[in-house]
């Protein structure tokens, strides 16, 4: 028997029902919970398989289809009820609400099949360490499309060494690494950050409890650097030097980590470095070369330097 009714949106979900038929990651949504006048126009079938149960609910299997005219008509209300409140303090989610709308007819249901093979699989080219600085979304400047880059953001884009113990940067690393076994990872740092200016700005011996003076003293050695190379310059470009010195030394951070400079002396993991500076649209973009016995006796050096304009 097949039914034909709105219902919510479509999203991709399995089910983990063990074998004696006892489902506890199988969701119904009953339909008088549903608003309907208040969904999108999206029509999906639900085919009722015969025979099957998972304890007492009947297993449905829900299939996005590519109409999206209903959806464009929502659309067409969602910019109506825009212009008339345009000029009043409206709900902040309402842009959001349109911009998903926009999203899920121009791009998520035009590539339906790649967004559903998504939804099985991930292998992303690149694991990502960005600033969470709102100016600087890396998708958006270097053009990452879903499934292409494994992101994490945090306060300056730093990683800590391995011996920091468990954050989310590391969870993240480790996760990317091992499980989703990523080519490259790129440490992206930006202009005008706040987090390496709160780091510049720090007092030497200061007693704060902040957690920004915790987690920025994970670079401090880039401050010494910078204050010891630069520091008879202005201190705007004090900071600008150390946002690129953090970068390198999160690199370098990088291979504390045991399973991460396996990797990178195997040959199958790549450590870059990027910057981005948004007060001329520039980008800057090296990788880290790790091996004995480089010129000059050192383990580092630096290749492939350039700069996008």
């Amino acid at each position: 028997m097949a039914l034909l009714l709105r219902t919510r949106p479509f999203r991709p979900a399995t089910t983990d029902a063990s074998n004696d038929g006892n489902s506890n990651g199988f969701h119904v949504y009953p339909m008088e919970s549903v608003n309907m006048r208040r969904l999108p126009l999206q029509v999906v079938k639900l085919h009722v398989s015969q025979g099957r149960r998972l304890g007492h609910v009947k297993t449905y299997t829900v299939m996005a289809t590519k109409d999206s005219r209903g959806l464009g008509q929502e659309l067409k209300e969602s910019e109506k009820r825009r212009e008339d409140c345009k000029d009043n303090d409206s709900d902040p989610l309402q842009e959001l609400k349109l911009r998903f709308l926009k999203f899920k007819k121009q791009t998520y249901l035009a590539n339906l099949d790649h967004y559903q093979n998504l939804a099985h699989v991930q292998s992303p080219k690149f694991m990502v360490v960005a600033c969470a600085d709102s100016r600087v979304c890396p998708s958006k400047i270097l053009g990452f499309q879903p499934g292409e880059a494994f992101t994490v953001r945090n306060v300056a884009n730093l990683v800590p060494p391995y011996q920091h113990g468990a954050s989310e940067t590391s969870a993240a690393l480790e996760f990317a690494v091992n499980s989703l076994k990523v080519p490259n990872i790129f440490i992206i740092g930006h202009s005008c950050c706040g987090g390496i200016r709160a780091l510049m700005s720090m007092k030497q011996k200061s007693a704060s409890k902040s957690f920004i003076e915790d987690w920025v003293s994970i670079a401090k050695s880039a401050r010494l650097s910078t204050e010891a190379t630069v520091g008879n310059l202005s201190f705007d470009k004090q900071c600008t030097h150390c946002e690129k010195e953090s970068i390198n030394g999160s690199v370098l951070n990088l291979l504390t980590y045991p399973w991460i400079e396996e990797k990178v002396t195997g040959g199958s993991l790549l450590l870059h470095g990027g910057y981005y500076d948004f007060t001329d649209c520039s980008f800057e973009k090296w990788t880290l070369v790790y091996r004995e016995n480089l010129e000059g006796g050192s383990k580092f050096a630096i290749k492939g330097c350039s700069t996008w304009f």
